[in-house]
């Protein structure tokens, strides 16, 4: 296990710069998600750890020891640091257990013990040991990927978007696998992906990078219910942003007066709620009533939009239960569950800093 430490990091291409002065940790034996949308810097943040580019300024530390920095270059053989890839890239041409073990020294792919070891550990049968790539699904696939990371006992192991290529079922169960047998090993990891669904789940810790720097690090819970401002909260997740007016701690807004999370600027603010801290119930019942506009129904939820009767141009979306649900043109009461959050109007449109964030 290694903690792994990123100082004033910048680098690029040509004359484009990918990543902005850029600090990050990763504690001993814990995994960061990195979430990021496409052309964020992600992928160049994990080559740079890897070591299969250099940075423009800044370190690189791996378990204490400096790999990238001042008259510093640790080669990639040489860092202790394991590296799956999007399509696991396994060799076509070698067995399960050829592919585990090739990155071992030569007197020790003889092993079989510990190729049986790590396929216990990513929850493959030992009967896989001998059959080739195109014999194995595409999670299997992965699974195999991770124990060649895993064969050397690296400090680090860094995933690029494992699970993208694979089919939402076999994305969730792979991903479990996966994480189990990285807390089993107990290894540090940093994966990187565009998935919010994923990072919340996999990670013990989420960091938010746009533009080339990082916007918010936290634990999934505090990223997600706190985040530091509307761009971040509507990145990660679905949000009903409503302008409003703060007062102590509460906020007056076309949902009503409502508690606030966390310290309130006064004045004019963006209000932000969860479409899921919006309940319904039967009309005329001290809430809300609002009309059904439409509803998309996933079989464990549903997203119901929703137009309020006494606020025009206010449409809301709120997520619930799909076991009873109201259909078009109902007149539902809503409420609001628990605190939202409350930002204070920036100088641009909320729509404006959202992109800014996703691109």
């Amino acid at each position: 296990m290694s903690e792994v430490r990123l100082s004033g990091v910048t680098a690029g291409h040509g004359t484009e710069t990918v990543l902005d002065d850029v600090a990050l940790t990763v504690h001993e034996g814990r995994t960061t998600a990195v979430l990021g949308a496409s052309g964020s810097g992600k992928t160049t943040l994990l080559r740079v750890i890897a070591g299969f580019m250099r940075p423009w300024s800044g370190t690189v530390a791996v378990g204490g020891r400096t790999v990238t920095g001042p008259g510093v270059w640790v080669p990639p053989e040489r860092r202790g640091v394991g590296y799956v890839r999007q399509d696991g890239g396994l060799f076509p041409h070698l067995s399960v257990a050829g592919n585990i073990t090739f990155g071992l020294p030569r007197p020790r792919r003889r092993h079989r013990e510990r190729v049986l070891e790590l396929l216990d550990v990513v929850g493959l049968p030992a009967a896989v040991a001998d059959r080739f790539p195109h014999q194995l699904s595409g999670g299997q696939q992965q699974r195999v990927a991770l124990a060649r990371a895993l064969a050397p006992r690296p400090g680090l192991v860094l995933l690029d978007e494992p699970f993208s290529s694979l089919d939402t079922g076999l994305r969730a169960s792979t991903r479990e696998a996966i994480g189990r047998a990285l807390r089993a090993t107990g290894a540090t990891a940093l994966l990187v992906t565009h998935d919010q669904d994923e990072a919340l789940s996999f990670a013990d810790e989420v960091a938010i990078l746009a533009r080339g720097r990082f916007r918010q690090v936290g634990s999934p819970d505090a990223v997600y219910r706190d985040p530091v401002d509307v761009a971040v909260a509507e990145f990660l997740g679905e949000a009903v942003v409503l302008a409003g007016t703060a007062d102590g701690d509460r906020v007056t807004c076309s949902l009503g007066v409502l508690p606030v999370q966390g310290a309130v600027p006064g004045g004019e603010v963006d209000v932000m709620v969860r479409p899921e801290q919006l309940s319904l119930g039967p009309a005329g019942s001290g809430r809300l009533d609002a009309l059904v506009r439409g509803v998309t129904y996933f079989g464990h939820d549903a997203v119901v939009e929703l137009d309020l009767v006494d606020a025009a141009a206010h449409t809301l979306r709120a997520r619930v239960l799909g076991v009873t649900l109201p259909a078009p043109g109902d007149r539902v009461g809503v409420s609001v569950t628990g605190p939202v959050r409350a930002f204070a109007r920036g100088g641009h449109p909320v729509s404006e800093r959202v992109a800014a964030a996703a691109s």
